[in-house]
């Protein structure tokens, strides 16, 4: 099975390059290949396959060939992955898959077609206008967060907190009203820090992803946060650094309504992997 590896502010994935859906990939085999012991290791799985061949993409076909048929390291399935979406778009330029025109390149998901911009260093991506709907809670150990539910197309929940992010164990996933999130949710923890240079507002976050644990960035995560984070200071748009473990990520709401995240996109290696020796 031939294979790329590549990360966004060091949330990490395997690429698929399987355009006509021919590959059987499947739970197993996904976790398989994203154990860091016995596999390639990575947050996730990206299927490289075009919108046309698979039953989840068709209908969005006419506007973008490829899909992001995106799973998580436990092998299941994920609507958005704002990371992936960067590092996908750097395989599919830097593979001849397809160029990057100046207003952006349709890339179809789970959530809908979002369009990535190619500059010099790093990927924007127009994003999904994502929601603020709901008050809720995480709890971590012995401690209880506030927080808010936000929808980026998948689920998060952001909260705020008052002591240091660097003393919260997320080695196990906070609880959460399973009402609420029935599907599980991805959990961000906040804290603001001192304004940078082109950004209105700075923030430093660690989060928890659903289906993959606690990983050193979620694109979709820095966008609700940034969501979270206008929203609190009272802006309808502005510009909001998100500084992750792996690096940072801006966040821009634009006045017109617009959602975009940039970050840097970076492929590392690419190769074949023995299927058989996965012992799948």
């Amino acid at each position: 099975m031939t294979f790329v590896k590549g990360h966004g502010t060091g949330n990490d994935f395997v690429l698929l390059p399987d355009p006509d859906l021919a590959l059987d990939l499947t739970p197993q085999l996904v976790a398989a290949l994203c154990d860091r012991h016995r596999g390639i290791g990575a947050d996730g799985v990206l299927r490289v396959v075009r919108s046309a061949k698979h039953p989840e993409a068709a209908g969005h076909a006419a506007d973008a060939e490829w899909f992001m048929d995106y799973w998580n390291s436990d092998g299941s399935f994920a609507e958005m992955c704002g990371n992936g979406i960067r590092v996908f778009t750097r395989y599919l330029i830097e593979a001849g898959l397809a160029t990057a025109p100046a207003d952006g390149l349709p890339v179809a998901t789970r959530a809908g077609v979002v369009r990535a911009v190619v500059g010099p260093e790093t990927i924007s991506v127009r994003m999904t206008t994502p929601r603020v709907y709901a008050a809720s809670t995480a709890r971590v150990g012995a401690l209880t967060v506030p927080g808010v539910a936000v929808d980026c197309g998948n689920p998060h929940l952001v909260c705020g907190l008052s002591t240091p992010l660097e003393a919260l164990d997320l080695h196990t996933a906070p609880s959460h009203d399973t009402t609420l999130f029935p599907s599980g949710v991805n959990v961000e923890f906040v804290l603001p820090d001192t304004p940078v240079e082109g950004a209105d507002l700075h923030v430093r976050m660690r989060v928890h992803e659903r289906g993959s644990g606690e990983t050193l960035s979620c694109g979709s995560g820095a966008l609700a946060v940034g969501a979270a984070a206008l929203r609190e200071a009272g802006l309808t748009a502005g510009v909001v650094a998100v500084d992750l473990p792996g690096g940072r990520l801006t966040v821009t709401a634009t006045p017109d309504g617009e959602w975009w995240l940039a970050g840097p996109a970076v492929l590392v290696a690419s190769g074949t992997a023995d299927v058989a020796a996965l012992g799948v």
